[in-house]
């Protein structure tokens, strides 16, 4: 480790740049082997402090030439260090010319400029533009971008920056240029340039005004065919954010580009759009649903961004949840409008109480407004994403949709482009509405997540229903007392015939059958009159807020919810909580009992969803078969470690195998029934209806497999060699080779060498294939993972390669990563190890299983400790890795 450790910063200590750079016009000379920038920077004193010197920020830079208004300046007049280059003396208003050499080839961070295969592109988020030149390199640094680009024209003819293309032509030795220009002030973060050999899928969106925009695609020539869907999703939400934010687009032209080698998932530069390739790219042969549906949302995400990020940005980092935050939102919202709305909260809130609660519960628990960082990168987080959403959209229940509608429009008029903090949206939201968000303003500025605790009592003779809700917060590392959340909570009281009619005790009249409960203490007691029965409270109905609840609920309490509720999240939520207690039963019985039972509430709440599936199915009914789907599975094995305070691995994998088994066995006749009538040859779609009934498939083909018997492997078998579309052949695979019955064993290594020949030329696909072998639950899978390490198909240098083999692995695999040995510990610290230098961002977020070594038992913490001294101890430890490691110990 260095003998200087990274200092963090803190926002406490913000302070406005010295200088602004009012124009930035940037001249790219790409060659084989190096690039040369040359930067013109008009730039204006922001201080009285005529003595500040101007700072510019530069990582990885050869400075070939540098002048301030015409006047080279020599060595001696400047200091250069390893991240800044310093000029004293210089006027109010000047012009800087700085020329830097950069070798993009060798950049494997993928920050700042570099090469993925044979094309140059670039990644400036959050500090990657100081890797291409010198520059004040921060978020409130506001600039039109003029760009010039020159490069061999036979090589990379197409050559794109951000903005409109104002001029181009050809010159010497083969080579030629294109000039852009943005006419929107932008920081550096959202530059961005593309040059390749590509083509375009083009298309044109008529705006509310009557402009057309050209929407073109750009992506290698072998996948021009997979661009159709990305485009149709694009127009969706430039459709979209008109309609419901009435937000028009502001350029004449909009472009995605496809990347392979890229650290995240899009980048929302301003009219250009780096994409990794995994988040545009799709067809029915190459494409699971679940990747449709990813790429509609992240297309939108990303163009949704032109308003919440690009026209009104960040001020500094700390405010980083002000467009990611506010755009999950927005794009999990049109989400919502374009398929089940219940389904899409469902797939949020698993997500969320799966991960970020975790998050929460770890070492680099932070507020979604963190107080200080030492690398940013490592803020890209699901708090500041997820939660972030889940802040927002309580402001949004808190106001109602006019007014959350009045306090955005409000918030774009006033700081239309200007860089801004979270208090800004917020104080447009609380002027439109008349709202006071001063104690609401905690969610921003404490971490963990909230538990409340609820206890209620019903009075017969009086018909009265009381809850006693309690708020608490547990210590994190940022601090140890925490101040009341105000927090909506969304409530019903569920009778034997479903809701009934609230009047709170001391109000006038009666009310619906919901009411919206604001909790600002850290006790507050509700008493309910006219209750004739007693009920069963439906708390946080659509996760009102993102919390941990607990309340009592017995068996009886949870088959009322799923049998009888109205809210679809909640029926949901309560089969998911009689399966924990199922599972959790079988745990506490295992070794104690040869056969530990499952309890008969839920076998019977199994029963009845079965029967609606197959009456939906049948036009008897009218469910929606995802939430079917969704409502039939069991909690994953990371849900139920998440929520454990202690986890114990092999109890918890062994006792849920058993329940799934002993649902697959008791109700195989009924599972096989769904299965047979959704397998009929249908054409196909990604319309909501027709993705519920292949996951409603798959789902029951699930539990068949789990059943052990070899018929259920072979229609599994089956579906595989016949499958028309990669959900349903990637579902069969996946069945095989997670499976340890013996039929099963005898066929899954063909099935994966028959499915890897088929599709070796689709990198994409081939990431599944790494990733569905990495989460193999069964002994031997950490030898097989160090085998595929050498593959031919496998590159440590791609990110989604990474992620698919090491991180399914280590993120989604606890009973084989957590092996007792220690194993999979130490193979997941010589990866870090290996990407500390190559890229830091990768290396970083691959730490975090190790990162929660607390809530493991003595020999694992043990273990994992070890791995992290290990990675401790290399010598120049990168910030991002440092920064993870040592907050961890």
């Amino acid at each position: 480790m260095k003998d200087a450790q990274p200092a963090a910063i803190h926002l406490k200590d913000y302070k406005a740049p010295d200088f602004s750079i009012t124009r930035t016009r940037l001249e790219f000379e790409l060659f084989e082997t190096y690039a040369d920038v040359r930067a013109t920077l008009t730039i204006q004193r922001q201080t009285s402090d005529k003595e500040a010197a101007l700072v510019l920020d530069g990582q990885e830079l050869e400075l070939l030439f540098v002048s301030v208004d015409d006047a080279e300046i020599q060595a001696t007049n400047y200091q250069l260090t390893d991240a800044t280059l310093a000029i004293s003396n210089v006027p109010d208003r000047f012009k800087l010319v700085c020329v830097t050499r950069i070798k993009p080839q060798e950049n494997t961070s993928l920050e700042g400029l570099y090469k993925s295969h044979k094309m140059f592109c670039t990644q400036c988020e959050a500090e990657g533009f100081r890797k291409i030149t010198y520059y004040l390199d921060r978020p409130d640094v506001l600039s039109e971008f003029t760009t010039r680009i020159t490069a061999d024209k036979s090589k990379y003819p197409v050559l794109l920056s951000n903005g409109n293309k104002i001029a181009e032509g050809n010159s010497e030795e083969g080579r030629h240029w294109v000039e852009w220009q943005d006419p929107f002030k932008k920081p550096s973060y959202l530059f961005a340039l593309v040059a390749g050999d590509l083509v375009s899928l083009d298309d044109t969106f008529t705006t509310m005004s009557g402009r057309e925009i050209s929407l073109r695609i750009f992506v290698e020539e072998k996948d021009h065919n997979k661009c159709d869907h990305a485009m149709i999703s694009l127009k969706k939400a430039m459709t979209w954010d008109e309609q419901v934010y009435g937000r028009e687009y502001d350029l004449d032209i909009f472009m995605i580009v496809a990347v392979d080698d890229f650290n995240m998932g899009a980048m929302e530069n301003k009219g250009l759009n780096i994409f990794n390739s995994s988040c545009v790219l799709a067809s029915k042969e190459t494409t699971t649903d679940d990747s449709f549906q990813s790429i509609e949302a992240i297309v939108a995400h990303e163009y949704f961004h032109n308003w919440s990020g690009n026209r009104v940005t960040c001020r500094d980092w700390f405010q980083l949840s002000l467009k990611e935050g506010f755009t999950v939102f927005r794009d999990s919202e049109f989400s919502s409008d374009m398929g089940s709305r219940t389904v899409k909260r469902v797939e949020d809130v698993n997500m969320l109480r799966t991960h970020q609660f975790a998050e929460d519960a770890g070492p680099m628990a932070h507020p979604v407004q963190p107080a200080s960082f030492i690398e940013i990168s490592n803020f890209y987080t699901l708090t500041v994403y997820e939660k972030g959403a889940e802040v927002v959209r309580m402001i949004h229940s808190l106001l109602g949709a006019e007014a959350f509608r009045k306090g955005s429009d409000l918030y774009f008029e006033r700081h239309d482009g200007a860089a801004v903090t979270i208090d800004d949206f917020v104080r447009a939201m609380a002027d439109a509405s008349g709202r006071d968000f001063s104690q609401f303003m905690n969610w921003y500025r404490q971490a963990g997540t909230p538990r409340v605790s609820i206890s209620a009592s019903y009075r017969e003779k009086e018909n009265e229903f009381e809850l006693t809700v309690k708020q608490s917060c547990p210590a994190t590392p940022e601090s140890n007392v925490k101040k009341p959340f105000h927090m909506p909570m969304a409530l019903a009281l569920v009778g034997e015939r479903g809701p009934i009619e609230l009047q709170l005790k001391g109000q006038l009249g009666k009310g619906n059958n919901e009411c919206v409960l604001e909790l600002t203490e850290n006790e507050q007691t509700y008493i309910f009159s006219g209750v004739k029965e007693r009920p069963v409270p439906s708390l946080f109905r659509n996760f009102s807020a993102p919390v941990k609840i607990n309340y009592n609920y017995s068996l009886e309490d949870l088959q009322r919810i799923i049998a009888k509720d109205t809210d679809g999240f909640c029926r949901w939520d309560a089969s998911q909580q009689m399966a924990v207690k199922s599972i959790f039963s079988v745990m506490d019985a295992l070794g104690n009992e040869p056969s530990p039972t499952v309890n008969s509430q839920l076998l019977d709440a199994q029963s009845d969803i079965l029967q609606q599936a197959i009456d939906t199915i049948d036009g008897k009914d009218t469910q929606d078969l995802q939430m079917l789907a969704y409502t039939m599975a069991l909690p994953s094995e990371e849900y139920l470690s998440e929520i454990q305070s202690s986890i114990d691995v092999e109890k918890t994998h062994h006792a849920r195998i058993r329940v799934k088994r002993k649902l697959a066995i008791q109700f195989y006749d009924r599972y096989l029934a769904i299965y047979e009538r959704l397998a009929c040859d249908e054409i196909f779609s990604t319309d909501a209806q027709s993705i519920a009934r292949r996951s409603l498939k798959n789902t029951a083909l699930s539990y068949l497999v789990a059943s052990g018997k070899a018929d259920a492997v072979e229609l599994c078998n089956r579906q595989l060699q016949n499958a028309t579309n990669m959900t349903d052949e990637l579902a069969a695979l996946t069945n095989i080779v997670h499976s340890s019955s013996k039929s099963a064993e005898l066929i899954k290594s063909d099935c994966l060498q028959s499915f890897y020949k088929k599709w070796q030329h689709e990198t994409l696909v081939l990431n599944r294939w790494f990733a569905l072998q990495a989460t193999n639950p069964n002994p031997g899978t950490l030898e097989q993972i160090q085998a595929l390490m050498g593959h031919a198909a496998f590159d440590i240098n791609n990110p989604n390669k990474l992620r698919a083999l090491v991180g399914g692995f280590s993120n989604r695999n606890p009973s084989c990563f957590h092996d007792r040995s220690g194993s999979g510990y130490a193979f997941l610290s010589d990866r870090i190890i290996e990407l500390n230098q190559k890229n830091p961002q990768i290396a970083a977020r691959l730490l975090t299983p190790l990162t929660r070594w607390k809530k493991y038992d003595e020999q694992r913490q043990e273990n994992m400790k070890k791995a992290l001294g290990r990675i401790q101890a290399v010598p120049a430890l990168s910030k991002d890795v440092y920064e993870v490691v040592s907050k961890s110990l």
